[in-house]
């Protein structure tokens, strides 16, 4: 027969385990950290979207350029001058422009935009904005 007496289970002292305090620490230097590490990011992804804005309207000037030695001078200045609109003067050059979108908004990123010289795009580049604010580049 068993005896009903069961022996108490003996606790071990070096058990492996992190504190409290150790794992408060720890949090705490992960959130300085992601604290610093976060405004960068965001900055660079403003760069970013700065530099290819910038990027996407010297390719506009280059399709424009393309556009009238391709056209012609006279006959380009005669279609340029007669467009609408910056959306129709973006049509005439999207053939010039590799991976062009079908339209300018499409082409350009959110947020910025660009004004075709409505007379001469050769002698005047396109001017990119940023909502309101004039970029250069």
């Amino acid at each position: 027969m068993r005896s009903s007496t069961r022996q108490p289970r003996r606790r071990h002292t070096g058990q492996a385990g992190f504190s409290l305090v150790e794992i408060l620490v720890v949090l705490v230097i992960l959130g300085t950290i992601l604290f610093l590490a976060i405004p960068n990011i965001v900055q660079v992804r403003s760069d970013s979207e700065d530099n290819l804005a910038r990027s996407r309207a010297e390719a506009l000037n280059v399709a424009a350029a393309a556009y009238f030695q391709a056209t012609g001078r006279q006959a380009a200045t005669a279609a340029w001058t007669a467009a609408a609109n910056n959306d129709a003067r973006y049509v005439l050059i999207s053939p010039y422009l590799a991976f062009a979108s079908t339209n300018l908004a499409g082409f350009m990123p959110t947020g910025y935009s660009v004004s075709f010289s409505t007379t001469d795009p050769l002698r005047q580049k396109a001017a990119l904005f940023r909502g309101s604010n004039a970029l250069s580049y």
